[in-house]
């Protein structure tokens, strides 16, 4: 009777990977009283197979999960309409809730014929078996036969909690259940005293920038924790999975982040190999659907990205200079809040990133909310980029797709409206203020309007660029004066050379991609950023 309990509580059964004989335990080690026998791989198909009082009973609960979604974000049209229309009166509304009761008693008979249907399947059986065992206890027997399961995440045990590093536990210099610290914005209008009036007057544009921010606002600016964007979602995401799983090897945790998001990674351990980038850790930060395991806010996506670095660091033992972080879109938020917090990090890329979301913002706003859309960008979505990527000190690498149809203010085809140019420009003029002068400012915007390589050979060849002589002077001047940033370098020079070290930097930190948004980059595009 338990079994059949656990059944009808279990969580959904999407696939059983296959096993490699490599990762089967050896013969010789004795089961423990938690751990239970796995599946051979070479007799049930790598799809879990649902018999079928399951799979139609999972199919009307899931279709009541799409239907209760529509009606959620629906709900403030359905109510303004049925108080216009007087339903909302209790004669109306008691019946209302009997046909509501009904519904659901019967959604949770489906539930129960979906469990026993389960409870026939030896298959699911033998999974919700090594589950239980596991949240029992979390041995390595039993997590390497979980991890041969994909299922519902939210029934995955956690691996690791962000008060686990005994550092954490010892110091209050860490992050407390609040979140990690963020850079927070200037006020809109500095030196007004902030007297009571002042702050009563504000109150209505506050609460609407807040109401804003958490109804239309987020889920424009994170789509991947619309529901039904998952559900459409799902198969891609199930595929990524089993390909990183069964031809990678790929080792799947649970995070717990500081505010209680459950963070979903995915590990590919290539220490073991030959290749020396191996012993390199290249963390990847999604674009904007990939975040689907919580409410996202740029609180949450800094919550996050801390307790994947701590994971990094304290329990798959690389150090920060062995990380490399990865950035694709919204993603660059995260990495260059990483790269921000931990310094020691090795290099970062940046892809398909922008400096700053309020010209983007606008871009799809219309021009009468331009007040309403940057108060509610500053105070709730500041994703501030090209701030945060200022304070890292490390080497950067930025690609520039040139036919971005996302990151651009216009159209595609106009490149200098690509926000990718702005990033580039304030790591530039912050680094080297000196070299990123008047001449050598106007330099590198001649540079990036070039639609093609034949143009950007044009203007690097018309201005005679050395790199030999520019590579000389900014290593002499490193000798002399340190690596940190900002250089002074430039100072005394000719604006002849200012252009040639600003084109030459240009070059050195930015790639172009011919692509779209949303194109994956191709392997050999993936290149370590340059350092001197």
């Amino acid at each position: 009777m338990a079994k059949l309990l656990s059944c009808v509580l279990g969580p959904r059964l999407y696939k059983i990977y296959r096993e490699r004989d490599s990762e089967r335990a050896p013969a010789s080690v004795p089961e423990t009283p938690t751990a239970v026998t796995a599946p051979h791989s070479s007799s049930w198909d790598t799809y879990y197979q649902p018999r079928a009082l399951e799979k139609h009973a999972d199919s009307i609960l899931a279709l009541a999960s799409v239907f209760w979604s529509i009606s959620y974000y629906s709900s403030p049209f359905a109510f303004f309409y049925l108080y216009r229309k007087g339903y909302l009166s209790l004669s109306k509304v008691v019946p209302f809730s009997h046909y509501a009761g009904t519904l659901l008693l019967l959604l949770a008979g489906v539930a129960c014929l979906r469990g026993i249907g389960r409870w026939t399947n030896p298959q699911y059986r033998q999974f919700i078996t090594i589950l239980e065992a596991t949240h029992r206890n979390q041995s390595s027997e039993n997590k390497r036969q979980l991890a041969n399961y994909n299922f519902d995440f939210r029934s995955w045990p956690v691996d690791f909690h962000w008060e686990e590093p005994s550092s954490r536990k010892e110091s209050r210099g860490g992050p407390s259940r609040r979140g990690v610290a963020l850079l927070r914005p200037e006020p809109l209008h500095r030196g007004t005293a902030d007297t009571l009036l002042n702050r009563v007057k504000k109150l209505p544009c506050q609460i609407t920038s807040y109401l804003v921010a958490h109804t239309l606002g987020r889920r424009m600016l994170y789509p991947g924790s619309v529901y039904l964007l998952q559900k459409a979602l799902m198969p891609v995401l199930l595929q990524g999975q089993a390909r990183l799983v069964e031809e990678c090897n790929g080792r799947r945790a649970k995070l717990l982040a500081c505010d209680g998001n459950e963070i979903d990674t995915m590990f590919v351990d290539r220490r073991g190999t030959a290749e020396p980038q191996g012993q390199k850790l290249v963390i990847c930060c999604e674009g904007n659907a990939g975040f689907y395991e919580g409410v996202p806010f740029p609180q949450n996506e800094a919550n996050a990205m801390d307790v994947v670095v701590q994971f990094a660091i304290h329990r798959l033992g690389f150090q920060p200079q062995d990380i490399i972080i990865y950035a694709w879109s919204i993603g660059g938020f995260t990495a260059t809040w990483a790269a921000m917090s931990y310094p020691d990090v090795s290099a970062m890329i940046l892809d398909a990133s922008f400096d700053d979301l309020v010209p983007l913002a606008l871009k799809v706003m219309p021009d009468s909310w331009r007040g309403l859309v940057t108060r509610t960008v500053r105070q709730h979505l500041n994703l501030n980029n090209a701030e945060q990527l200022c304070r890292y000190q490390g080497p950067v690498l930025l690609i520039r797709r040139t036919k971005d149809e996302i990151i651009t203010t216009t159209v595609p085809e106009d490149i200098m409206s690509n926000r990718g140019n702005d990033l580039l420009l304030k790591l530039l003029q912050h680094r080297y203020p000196r070299v990123m002068a008047e001449e050598g400012l106007r330099v590198v915007r001649q540079w990036l309007e070039a639609s093609s390589q034949l143009e950007e050979a044009s203007i690097y060849s018309r201005w005679e660029v050395e790199e030999d002589w520019c590579l000389s002077v900014l290593r002499s001047y490193q000798a002399e004066h340190g690596p940190d940033f900002p250089w002074s370098v430039g100072e005394d020079m000719s604006a002849d050379g200012r252009r040639q070290l600003a084109l030459f930097l240009a070059r050195k930190h930015l790639h172009n991609f011919e692509a779209t948004h949303c194109t994956p980059l191709p392997a050999q595009n993936f290149q370590m950023p340059w350092h001197l």
